[in-house]
């Protein structure tokens, strides 16, 4: 057996290698935490890029707002929203700005399309976890939406937000008469809720509300046990007027256009 000396010039230079490596390892763990060494923690989750970012922040990476657009809507009155930076708006061909593009022109009878169109697009959307389909007569309050998604973000379940009512199509029985849908100017929903969405719903006499038909294509493909309905607070909400303190705008159409 070779006895270990530490007069042997290699024994000096290893032990001297290992205290290196040592003391780098104890003054770094705590930086690193190396997944919970020296506190019985389990595996951390690998911090996100974006760490340096508010909790507002984070939560609008996560935020699309479909927004059907023709060629009446002001789109320069939402970008200088808060708005702005959320916006997908759904247009009828294509032209800068548009995120979604259908190729029809919009009318009563081609709103279902629209709908239709702007669903199968979101499947394509798997980097957000919100999506709000807003009127272009709308508007709606920004910290009310960012509470929304803090208090349902990471929900397992579909994830449905409006004021909802039921739909009575006596013409289309079985497939959209007595669905549960929401309201137009405001509906919120998850990921989880696109994903099940089916996009191939179909039903026999048209024209029909589009908004009815989106709740018809979360009933036939998600179910509606399985969906999680949440009331809308109307108060943060506003449509074809705005009316807050001392501010009163409104917001529908001009009507000589």
């Amino acid at each position: 057996m070779v006895a270990f000396s530490f007069t042997h010039p290699r024994s000096v230079v290893l032990f001297i290698v290992l205290g290196i490596i040592g003391t780098s390892f104890i003054l770094t763990s705590e930086h690193h935490n190396y997944w919970g060494a020296f506190d019985g923690a389990g595996p951390l989750e690998t911090p996100e890029p974006d760490s340096s970012l508010t909790i507002d922040q984070r939560l609008a990476k996560k935020l699309a707002i479909i927004f059907p657009v023709n060629q009446n809507t002001d789109m320069q009155f939402y970008r200088n929203t808060w708005l702005r930076d959320y916006l997908y708006p759904v247009c009828d061909w294509s032209e800068p700005g548009c995120k979604i593009v259908c190729n029809k022109t919009s009318t009563y009878q081609t709103l279902e399309e629209k709908t239709f169109c702007f669903a199968r697009e979101m499947k394509n959307f798997a980097d957000k976890e919100f999506f709000i389909k807003l009127d272009d007569d709308s508007f709606v309050d920004r910290d009310y939406v960012f509470d929304l998604m803090f208090n349902h973000t990471g929900s397992n379940k579909p994830v449905y937000i409006s004021d909802h009512t039921r739909f009575g199509d006596g013409a289309n029985k079985g497939t959209l008469d007595g669905v549960l849908y929401g309201n137009g100017k405001f509906y919120m929903f998850n990921w989880n809720l696109v994903k099940c969405l089916d996009v191939d719903f179909t039903y026999e006499h048209h024209p029909r509300n589009e908004d009815a038909v989106f709740g018809g294509m979360v009933r036939s493909g998600c179910g509606e046990k399985n969906v999680n309905f949440v009331q809308e607070n109307d108060d943060k909400i506003w449509h074809k007027e705005y009316k807050n303190k001392n501010k009163y705008i409104k917001l529908n159409y001009i009507s000589n256009h």
